[in-house]
């Protein structure tokens, strides 16, 4: 069986208009959910195998709020450049190459993808996962590469408005 989180970033600031959107950091409301979630998150789940995360800044600093909530550390967030700008493709492409030794993983990244990719799963109907959403898939495949919408559901949608 595998388990997969989406977690959208939590809400970035657009106060610098210097700034690259991936230099984009997190406002005041963004840390306060990505602590808040993180905490809640880590509660409840299963400490994942891997925490992969976009290199945008947005991304990985709320990736570092689920690792800290883990007992974790930065260093423990691999980055991967894909998921910035990815496609639903590029998603599932890097879903299917994860470790078979892995049987959690969360991924850090972006909207639109995430909330199309949630969608492609029966039952889905989520008009868009917002900052800070997380999106819990239960496989019940024997490996990534058979990770699919025909054995994959929606376990559970949470985000910080809830």
């Amino acid at each position: 069986m595998k388990t997969l989180y989406l977690i959208r970033h939590a809400k970035s600031s657009w106060d610098d208009f210097n700034l690259t959107d991936r230099q984009r950091p997190l406002n005041e409301r963004g840390l306060r959910d990505a602590a808040r979630m993180a905490s809640l998150w880590a509660s409840k789940s299963p400490s994942p195998d891997r925490l992969i995360s976009s290199p945008a800044v947005r991304a990985h600093t709320t990736a570092g709020f689920f690792a800290e909530a883990l007992g974790r550390t930065n260093e423990d967030i691999e980055l991967n450049p894909l998921i910035y700008e990815a496609s639903v493709e590029t998603i599932l492409h890097i879903i299917k190459e994860l470790s078979a030794d892995w049987d959690t993983v969360c991924l850090f990244g972006h909207n639109p993808t995430f909330t199309d990719i949630a969608n492609l799963f029966p039952g889905a109907s989520i008009d868009n996962v917002p900052t800070c959403g997380i999106v819990h898939l239960s496989s019940s495949a024997e490996s990534w590469q058979d990770f699919s919408k025909h054995n994959t559901r929606i376990a559970e949608f949470t985000y910080p408005k809830q």
